[in-house]
């Protein structure tokens, strides 16, 4: 079965995560630069706060890997990505029912790698 793992980071750990998923295996990725707030609706720790909600930077990560690869890539992210402070970031796991390579058609496992 295929996983979509689909992750929040902090953007200076970017290119640490990055090469630590392409030598455990990963194929592909899509990065996006983004803003947004959890629970703490974008303050950071000493920051006065206010009823104003902030946007912070992020940077979000796409990954779609078979399901053996998974928990490699989960540990690596949580691993990596982690600051000591609020807003290191957030993982989702998400089932993919399929995938398909539009050039060559093939479909399932076959279309990522």
């Amino acid at each position: 079965m295929l996983k979509k793992i689909e992750c929040f980071i902090q953007p200076f750990k970017l290119e640490e995560i990055k090469d630590a998923l392409v030598e455990a295996g990963v194929e592909g990725m899509s990065v996006t630069e983004v803003k947004g707030f959890g629970t703490q609706h974008g303050f950071i720790e000493g920051e006065r706060r206010n009823r104003k909600v902030k946007f912070r930077p992020k940077t979000k990560l796409e990954i779609v890997v078979d399901e053996e690869l998974v928990e490699k890539v989960i540990s690596d992210i949580q691993k990596l990505a982690h600051t000591g402070t609020i807003g290191s970031g957030k993982i989702f796991v998400i089932p993919v029912e399929d995938a398909l390579r539009i050039r060559t058609r093939e479909t399932g496992k076959s279309a990522l790698y």
